[in-house]
């Protein structure tokens, strides 16, 4: 009984990282797709400039991915090889989804991402953009499970 309790945790936590790996790598993907979707880089905006605008809409984004990577997780239900497979594939496509559902409705609003993104004080546009990015993450994450 020691020895399948050692195993089933053994398995567990290997299970454990393997997402969490996984789980990293979309951020990341998440974080440069929206880099790419955005004007400027982001990292040097964020980091050097210390923009809030330009954080709230990379704090949110990477914020949906992982809302998209959670369901994907969950829905995998315990079979870890087929679950790792489809948690990369939803995250890929959700990050995908993300991108253009984010242009779109920023087109359709019309929000000047540069302007906005370069504005050194906060604005509610930038809200509105984080708002919109976890409303599709939360849509892209309940579609999956």
């Amino acid at each position: 009984m020691t020895e399948a309790l050692g195993e089933a945790l053994g398995r567990g936590a290997l299970a454990i990282i393997a997402y969490a790996v996984l789980g990293l790598i979309l951020l990341i993907a998440g974080f440069y797709a929206l880099d790419l979707a955005t004007p400027g880089r982001l990292s040097r905006i964020i980091r050097t400039d210390r923009n809030p605008n330009a954080t709230l809409v990379a704090a949110s984004g990477v914020a949906a991915v992982g809302l998209i990577v959670t369901a994907s997780i969950w829905a995998s239900g315990g079979a870890l090889l087929e679950g790792l497979l489809s948690t990369l594939i939803f995250g890929l496509t959700g990050i995908v989804a993300q991108t253009l559902g984010s242009l779109a409705f920023d087109r359709v609003i019309g929000l000047d991402v540069r302007a906005l993104i370069s504005e050194p004080r906060l604005h509610p546009a930038a809200v509105l953009m984080a708002v919109t990015h976890l409303a599709i993450g939360l849509i892209m994450a309940v579609s999956v499970i």
